[in-house]
């Protein structure tokens, strides 16, 4: 499979689209009541979008996709009128786009993935503590699994030209480009917030930091893609500021998850891209290498004077003395490490979605929830969450090797394994970006890249 190139989106539409998003985030800093009504009516807005169109332009995708960028912004600013609502509109977006268009007979694996879930639920139903809102704790813990799941069956092996596919980045770009003016406008000078080599809360708009660099480090990872897929001077230049003030925020968030996540998964499709690319791509391809290798450092030694050299000890896991912390995962490993013990403890049927805060907090006297969905699968799901990661793991794995779908696979794939690791999945991104990768990218006249040997 040859790498491809893409036409940009028109670039006064662009510009418009750009300018639009930075005012929505000056009018919820001013009138914070307005998120509501603008998410409202972005919501409304795609509904309508998807029933006008019927889902023949994957609608329900790109609704999913925006609402994706967007979940964050507005669940920080008060806009969404539940703290789950942005999964849950990714799943509603994508089973009507199901119903209207169907999917692929070989989307059986993330079906079988949906049912591994359930006893997992009943179990929960009779496990959890009496004192325990059930409905609650099952709807918060189990929304992250099945978005993973549904966006699953939607997107693989669903074909999508190349162009679409950058409609759908630039949908999740948009938002994300919202959340870092608003972040800028919020907390305008870091020093002033500064207090040490810990995650900062200021910074990140008072919401937690591990969630904010997620968010800002996927649309880092865009716009690094977009600026070696699309072929515009203009549109790169504007990408390129873009991307130094989006790594900006993500760097004095403190919070290392997110942005060592985008880092692997944009070293992943350089690397693919450039192993797919012809002789003179290739000679081309190198000082362009360079020169945003080179931007991205300069970014990195403005943060650095701009935090007094606390961001370059937070990355050497040194605390503001210079001190080397002794525990580099910020005390993820206790949390594992009692997952796995519940596991252990209750291997056949786990302990039940959502138990294992309580029982770290009986066991340990931790109350924090967890940060890594493997661990968390085990310990609350059983044999049955252990088949259901096989199925998510495997099943891309073996999807590549037959088709090759798309340069964007590892880079997609890395996003969601290395996120539900360090931040599990307190977000819809990790699940919708899972399904990116699934998807299978053809040229504009509708002709496989590569012929498939099944029918579907």
């Amino acid at each position: 499979m040859k790498a491809i190139r893409v036409r940009p989106i028109k670039r006064i539409t662009y510009i418009q689209l750009l300018l639009l998003h930075a005012g929505m985030a000056f009018l919820v800093y001013v009138f914070p009541l307005s998120s509501q009504f603008i998410y409202l009516g972005i919501v409304g807005f795609f509904f309508f979008l998807i029933l006008n169109k019927g889902n023949k332009n994957d609608e329900a995708l790109l609704a999913a996709a925006y609402i994706t960028g967007a979940e964050l912004f507005f669940r920080m600013t008060g806009g969404a009128f539940f703290y789950e609502s942005g999964k849950y509109l990714v799943i509603i977006f994508l089973v009507l786009g199901l119903f209207l268009s169907g999917s692929s007979k070989r989307a059986v694996g993330y079906w079988i993935y949906l049912f591994l879930l359930v006893p997992g639920v009943l179990f929960s139903a009779i496990n959890l503590n009496y004192d325990t809102n059930v409905r609650t704790t099952i709807a918060f813990n189990i929304s992250g699994p099945v978005t993973v799941g549904i966006v699953g069956i939607y997107c693989f092996f669903r074909k999508i030209t190349a162009n679409r596919m950058h409609h759908l980045f630039l949908a999740i770009l948009l938002p994300i480009i919202t959340l870092s003016l608003y972040l800028y406008i919020y907390t305008p000078n870091i020093r002033d917030s500064l207090s040490g080599t810990s995650s900062n809360f200021a910074a990140s708009g008072g919401f937690g930091p591990n969630q904010v660099a997620t968010v800002l480090g996927l649309g880092a990872l865009l716009l690094f893609i977009r600026l070696f897929t699309i072929k515009s001077r203009l549109v790169n230049s504007i990408d390129l500021i873009l991307l130094c003030l989006v790594l900006y925020r993500g760097f004095i968030t403190f919070s290392r998850g997110g942005i060592i996540t985008a880092a692997v998964c944009g070293a992943a499709f350089l690397a693919l891209f450039f192993y797919q690319s012809d002789a003179f791509t290739k000679a081309k391809l190198l000082p362009k290498i360079i020169g945003v290798a080179g931007i991205i450092l300069i970014t990195w030694m403005f943060t650095s004077f701009q935090t007094l050299g606390f961001i370059d000890k937070r990355y050497s896991n040194q605390d503001a003395a210079g001190r080397v912390k002794e525990d580099v995962t910020t005390g993820r490993a206790d949390l594992v490490s009692a997952e796995l013990d519940a596991f252990i403890n209750a291997p056949l049927t786990g302990i039940g979605i959502g138990k294992i805060k309580e029982y770290r907090e009986a066991k340990t006297g931790i109350t924090a929830a967890t940060h890594n969905e493997i661990s968390r699968m085990l310990s609350e799901h059983g044999v049955a969450g252990l088949l259901a990661l096989f199925i998510l793991i495997l099943s891309p794995l073996f999807y590549w090797l037959r088709y090759k779908p798309s340069i964007y696979f590892f880079a997609f794939y890395f996003f969601w394994i290395f996120t539900i690791n360090h931040s599990s999945m307190r977000l819809a991104a990790p699940g919708f970006i899972y399904g990116l990768c699934l998807l299978y990218i053809i040229n504009e006249k509708n002709t496989l890249h590569r012929k498939p040997t099944q029918a579907e």
